[in-house]
Order: structure tokens, then sequence, then C-alpha cells
């Protein structure tokens, strides 16, 4: 059986270009426009960044994004935890006493993601690659 693990970080940010200039000098992360625009789950015309990492040997690492922070409840990063089915993990976060705070949301031709709280109230995120997936 393959462990689900994390495939991607998300930065809410109140100043996405100061948080930018933070990450890339205290890091040396690379961060640059995601040319797909909206991320399909925020605020319409939503600008996302991606931000690409690498390791000690400069090989590409964990990706991850940053946008605007869309609400006060959007508090530190999330992880993003690579699963079999969105659909599948959502029932058992459920009935595990987490919550489902964003349901099932599709990213066009890449896969779906839903967002979710642990029991104790911390953000995370379950994602389905799939390539067919439509807005």
């Amino acid at each position: 059986m393959v462990m689900p693990t994390i495939v991607h970080f998300e930065i809410p940010s109140d100043d996405v270009d100061r948080s930018k200039a933070f990450y890339k000098d205290l890091f040396g992360w690379n961060i640059e426009s995601w040319p797909g625009g909206d991320t399909g789950g925020g605020a319409e015309g939503m600008e996302y960044l991606l931000i690409t990492t690498t390791d000690s040997n400069g090989n590409k690492a964990l990706s991850g994004g940053m946008m605007k922070r869309q609400n006060p409840q959007q508090q530190g990063m999330a992880n993003y935890i690579d699963v079999s089915s969105v659909d599948e993990y959502s029932t058992k976060i459920e009935k595990l006493g987490g919550k489902v705070v964003m349901q099932k949301t599709p990213v066009p031709g890449m896969g779906y993601f839903a967002v979710c709280l642990d029991t104790e109230g911390n953000r995370f995120g379950i994602w389905e690659t799939d390539s067919t997936a439509k807005a």
C-alpha cells in the first residue's frame, strides 16, 4: 500500500509582494506567477504564485503556492497530501472527527483538492491527481 504524503504546501499572505521577497531572500526559493491564473478554488481572478524549492544537491524538491489571504481563518501554511480519492478521504476525515471546510474543487487538467481541518483545528488539504479534471 502506498502511504499518502505531502506533495504541495500553500502560504496565504496579506501582502504577497512582501511575502514573496521574504521567502526568496530567506530560502532562495523561485516564486513565479502560475500561468494558469486562478486556482479554481479561490476568489475569481486571484493571482496564484508557484514556489519551486530545491534540495541541497540542487534537485527539484517539494513545490508550493502563495496567494492573497482570502479570509481571516486562512492562517498558517497548509500542506496538501496526495490521496487516491478526494471523495473517499473527505468521508474518512468527517468520520474521524475532522471537517471538510472547502469541498472537492477541480483544478482543470490537473486534479481535485479539498481543504480540511483536523480534530485540533489545523488546516490541511487533500489532493487527487486527475488530468481529466474539468471546472
